[in-house]
């Protein structure tokens, strides 16, 4: 007599194959397997990157001397280039200071003929001659003028009579003797001289006092006699 209380289920045939199954609700997601180990070149990369004390500060040591040498050769290329622009701007300078050098060597015959010119006439005559009288003033009026030009740039006339020889200024053509003038005295100026600033541009032909043979003189420096 069969039990009424069992079921259809209690009476179905269990096959051997038949597992329980777990029934997985909507809040339950599958396991995930577990992470491996970064194996890879970036791992490798980071571990390199990872640095001792000591050696960042040799890193740091090593950049703190660079950036030394790198001020070093920045303020020595600022002096240079400030050494420079000095040089320039004195050559400059020098140019213009000079520039009128060239055209007053070519003047300088010009006023030497004014001044033969005037020389060559004497007094009577011109008191005697109108016309001469005139012409003559006429040059030295000339030469006034020409020589005014040269004080505006800076041209000196070198007129050593009675001076002591100067070997930087003066061009000793011959010693006189019996002057009565110490020795190395200009007793006659044949040339005169003549400087742009503190630049020769001629020196003064002259003539000068021989010493006695009975008295030496006080300077001994020989006097340059070439022409």
């Amino acid at each position: 007599m069969t039990d009424p209380k069992k079921t259809a289920n209690d009476e179905a045939p269990v096959s051997e194959n038949s597992v329980p199954e777990t029934p997985v609700t909507e809040d339950q997601t599958p396991a995930e397997p577990a992470p491996k180990p970064d194996t890879s070149a970036k791992g490798d990369e980071a571990a390199k990157k990872a640095k001792t004390p000591a050696e960042d500060n040799d890193e740091v040591t090593a950049l703190k001397s660079e950036l030394a040498a790198m001020k070093d050769r920045a303020l020595r290329a600022v002096a240079e280039a400030e050494n420079v622009r000095r040089r320039a701007d004195k050559e400059r300078s020098e140019t213009m200071k000079f520039a009128s050098s060239g055209l007053a060597k070519e003047l300088l015959p010009v006023v030497d003929n004014l001044r033969r010119a005037l020389d060559s006439v004497p007094e009577e005559a011109r008191a005697e001659n109108d016309v001469l009288k005139n012409l003559m003033v006429g040059v030295e009026m000339t030469e006034k003028m020409l020589l005014d030009a040269f004080s505006k740039h800076h041209i000196q006339k070198l007129d050593p009579l009675d001076q002591k020889f100067n070997y930087a200024e003066h061009q000793a053509i011959q010693e006189v003797p019996d002057t009565g003038k110490p020795a190395g005295t200009v007793v006659q100026v044949l040339q005169h001289g003549y400087k742009l600033h503190d630049r020769l541009l001629r020196p003064a032909m002259v003539l000068v006092a021989k010493a006695d043979a009975t008295s030496p003189p006080d300077d001994t420096d020989k006097v340059d006699t070439t022409a």
